[in-house]
């Protein structure tokens, strides 16, 4: 294989989910297209990895400073969906089954993996409902050992707002898996019939 090939298939492979049979149908791929969309696909790359934020708020993907759903006055401020990472707000999201803001941990507490609630977002949370107007605060973490003491840690540390209510998505979400893998019916049914955390 010619060193140019080898090393596009190289680059592709390394995507999650990518081997180098696929990577080498990519590149492939590549190399048939037109020079000024290869240019527009590097370019848009680029550009995503220097220009891309984290919302100051909810810590999800976003152009500006605060994400378009944080600064979008129409949407219920006084709830958080607590989620593990981007992909379950886009998951959610793409149900149009909730109506208020998110907080993205950025992980979940895994004694395994070495993370623990000092590596993800979980401080900033508890801030966010220090600072007042949050009445319910919404567990939407894999149904896990790891969601599920994730959920038991954070609702520890939220103890002292007794008047913020803490609630988990119904279990209609099979346990052990993963929100941006279940279909949006039951992801929609699960946000509405969340049940108040035990």
């Amino acid at each position: 294989m010619p060193t140019l090939l080898d090393n596009a298939v190289g680059q592709f492979s390394r995507l999650p989910g990518i081997g180098r049979k696929t990577a080498l149908r990519l590149v492939l791929h590549m190399l048939r297209q037109e020079q000024e969309d290869v240019d527009a696909l590097a370019d848009a790359l680029k550009v995503l990895r220097r220009d891309v934020k984290y919302c100051r708020v909810c810590y999800n993907i976003s152009d500006e400073d605060v994400c378009p759903i944080c600064s979008d006055t129409r949407r219920d401020s006084s709830t958080i969906c607590v989620v593990e990472n981007i992909q379950d707000v886009l998951a959610i999201e793409h149900t149009q089954g909730y109506n208020g803001l998110y907080h993205v941990l950025g992980g979940i507490i895994s004694p395994m993996d070495g993370i623990g609630p000092q590596d993800i977002k979980i401080d900033e949370l508890v801030e966010r409902v220090r600072e007042g107007g949050v009445k319910e605060v919404i567990f939407a973490l894999a149904s896990t050992m790891e969601g599920d003491t994730t959920n038991f840690y954070i609702s520890r540390r939220l103890q002292e707002f007794p008047d913020v209510r803490l609630s988990v998505i119904a279990r209609g979400i099979s346990v052990g898996d993963e929100l941006q893998y279940t279909d949006e019916v039951t992801l929609a049914r699960s946000i509405q019939n969340r049940t108040p955390l035990q």
